[in-house]
């Protein structure tokens, strides 16, 4: 089975907001969830880009889908999309 990764950018509008998001993101954490990268300013190579980037490495589309979607992570993402403006997509591997 492939592995899959979220991608999420986040465009900090509430720095206080978003720390609330951290301390209820960090308590939806499961063992599936591998955090790749966290880049506070990616480096632009083409197009824009606004934001902080994460990655993120599942075991499957599936598994990822599952924790996005869990009732713990949904109750961060909306504390995380109230004090961001974000972009999040699941993209499978090879």
């Amino acid at each position: 089975m492939a592995k899959a990764y979220i991608i999420v950018t986040e465009d900090i509008t509430d720095p206080e907001g978003f720390k609330e998001y951290a301390k209820t993101a960090a308590g939806a954490m499961t063992p599936d969830v591998k955090v790749l990268a966290v880049a506070p300013q990616a480096e632009v190579i083409e197009g824009d880009w606004v934001g902080q980037t994460v990655v993120m490495e599942f075991e499957s589309v599936e598994a990822a889908k599952a924790w996005y979607y869990s009732d713990a992570y949904q109750a961060a993402a909306k504390l995380r999309q109230a004090a961001a403006n974000c972009n999040a997509v699941i993209i499978p591997g090879f």
